[in-house]
């Protein structure tokens, strides 16, 4: 029974760790308290299988690999970019987000719910937090879509499938964390997600699309009394107009001295943006009227955030700035933003950081808990036994993105992304490598699977941050006065399933066409090592491989010759290098030449 125990110690210690975090324990001293546990029973257990090596001195090693976590460069941009989305959030950013942008697109049917779409991008990428985005956009456009007679499922499926695309859309901490765990470069992660968050928004678009061609009582236009901004979009394309023509000049002509080609785009680019926000901003504090108060509107709410989100994106791509600089110049420019709103208060800074400060110790002590469970499942084999159990999938490298898309959407509706990316992907890394899969193309699909199981009743986290916020019953319209219906949890779960199919299929056309993340390498050629040929220098005519002579005499010269002489090298008073022939070595004067020795071999030789 020991031997039995023994031999299968990697399963059973996965299993029972994995069922107690099912069962809601605390993920980091769960997997800390399974760690050290196991490799109790693991030492003790060494003498009946030689799969199990570990040894206590072993545990010697814990101080260094958790100072291996506080020196993570990569996971220090964590805390900058939620200390950004907090303030961000904090400072109404949402709410002026969404008042504007469903003025924006009021005259269209559906255009509240494209608000909500285009603005859940946004705060994905500006706070990179789902809670944040779900429940800030249910606090706001959930009443004003009730109240302008939208479809209860449509409108919490909106919100909750837009707050989740933090997931996906950089500088999303599921891409940061991803990249650490699978050892890849974050400004891959997030330029390979970029065309898979492009084509995630644009297909929820293209659903609500649908849905105001069947059903377009569902999803009405805003009535002309609700567009308090009135109509001007024929202004704001002028103004568009004018910031690319400025951007133009920039760039071909202004800016043309500055040598570094990225510095001439980004000083084109502020020039163009910073001409038309100033205009802007001038048009409404004098009352010119120059441009409609739509255009002035979206102007002066749309450009800011779209500006921290090129300070923040932008340099990384261009590889200004690593993802820690970026995540706290992001920081930065949020508290710029809120200072110059007069929306940054003490409080609200001092709120920013407890939080910013309690999302950066969870994650430490789950990355530590996860360096504990690690050392010991390593020492009993256990990466051997999960990458065996991976690699006898059929179907090969498909059979394995199949399964491991099934394994982490159910473990995605019980577990958070961190605990998934800290216990998970570590040992399916060996796994991804075996079959040849490229980590960043597998980092992008892991991270889709996770944003869609935010969504997947009954345990989707997104579904819990919308159901706390949102009317359940009855209740009042402050703007109005009327009595509505509430949202029941029913609805809200009937609103996302669209939004999953969505996620799936979005699923299926990356594992299908790994293209729309394998951008991420531009043109570097990539060579198959089976072609390289290696050229070895083939013998000179005189049957031997020229060297150098160093300034020696060649072997076998005269050395009398002069040292001017055509093919003569100096002698510098050394004997000829004639080494065909043994040295003659002269006997000293006086003495009798010693005869030549005996090559009788058949005889022992004789000792003087």
């Amino acid at each position: 029974m020991i031997d039995i125990i023994a031999h299968n110690l990697a399963p059973i210690m996965f299993t029972s760790v994995m069922l107690l975090l099912l069962l809601g324990y605390p993920v980091a001293f769960t997997l800390a308290a399974g760690g050290l546990i196991y490799f109790v029973l693991g030492v003790e257990l060494s003498v009946f299988s030689s799969e199990i090596r570990l040894f206590w001195p072993l545990l010697q090693s814990h101080p260094e690999r958790i100072y291996g976590i506080m020196y993570n460069d990569t996971l220090l941009s964590i805390p900058f970019f939620t200390l950004m989305g907090i303030i961000l959030e904090r400072s109404r950013m949402a709410e002026d987000l969404l008042d504007t942008i469903g003025q924006l697109f009021g005259p269209v049917r559906g255009g509240l719910a494209y608000a909500v779409i285009l603005v859940g991008a946004l705060l994905g990428a500006t706070t990179g937090v789902v809670a944040a985005s779900v429940m800030a956009m249910g606090l706001i456009s959930l009443p004003i879509m009730l109240r302008y007679k939208y479809n209860g499922p449509l409108v919490s499926g909106t919100i909750a499938a837009s707050g989740t695309l933090a997931q996906i859309v950089p500088p999303s901490l599921v891409l940061i964390v991803m990249a650490d765990q699978l050892g890849r470069s974050v400004g891959d992660m997030y330029v390979g997600a970029l065309y898979p968050a492009l084509m995630i928004i644009a297909a929820y678009c293209a659903y609500i699309f649908a849905v105001t061609l069947i059903k377009p009582e569902w999803a009405p236009a805003l009535p002309k009394e609700a567009r308090t901004l009135g109509d001007g979009v024929t202004s704001l394309f002028v103004m568009i107009a004018v910031g690319t023509g400025l951007y133009f000049l920039g760039y071909h002509i202004l800016f043309t001295g500055i040598p570094s080609a990225e510095w001439q785009l980004v000083a084109a680019l502020a020039f163009g943006v910073t001409s038309v926000y100033v205009f802007a901003l001038i048009n409404r504090g004098m009352n010119l009227n120059m441009i409609s108060r739509l255009a002035q509107q979206v102007i002066i709410v749309m450009v800011p955030p779209l500006a921290l989100i090129f300070l923040v994106l932008g340099t990384i791509f261009l590889g200004i700035a690593t993802p820690t600089e970026g995540g706290a110049m992001g920081a930065t420019g949020a508290l710029i933003i809120a200072t110059a709103k007069g929306r940054l208060t003490l409080g609200i800074l001092k709120n920013a950081l407890d939080a910013t400060t309690r999302l950066s110790a969870f994650v430490m002590m789950i990355l530590i808990g996860a360096r504990v469970f690690g050392l010991t499942f390593y020492g009993i084999n256990g990466n051997v036994w999960i990458e065996d159990l991976m690699l006898a999938l059929p179907g090969g490298e498909y059979g394995f993105l199949i399964v491991v898309t099934i394994i982490v959407f159910i473990l995605g509706c019980f577990l958070d992304f961190f605990e998934i990316a800290f216990i998970m992907v570590p040992l399916l890394v060996p796994v991804a490598q075996s079959h040849g899969i490229d980590l960043v193309w597998f980092g992008i699909i892991l991270g889709i699977n996770l944003q869609t199981s935010f969504l997947t009743p009954p345990f989707g986290f997104s579904l819990f941050y919308l159901r706390s916020v949102a009317p359940e019953g009855q209740w009042k319209d402050q703007v109005t006065g009327q009595v509505r219906a509430g949202i029941k949890t029913g609805d809200i779960y009937k609103g996302v399933l669209p939004f999953i199919v969505i996620q799936f299929l979005a699923i299926v056309i990356v594992i299908a066409f790994p293209g729309i993340v394998m951008h991420y390498k531009g043109d570097a050629v990539v060579r198959d090592p089976s072609t390289i040929q290696i050229t070895i220098p083939q013998p000179t005519g005189g049957g031997g491989i020229t060297m150098p002579d160093f300034g020696l005499p060649p072997l076998g010269s005269d050395s009398q010759a002069p040292a001017g002489a055509t093919g003569q090298q100096p002698s510098f008073g050394l004997p000829p290098l004639d080494l065909g022939q043994p040295p003659a070595v002269e006997p000293p004067a006086g003495a009798t030449p010693a005869p030549p020795p005996s090559m009788d071999l058949s005889q022992p030789p004789v000792i003087q």
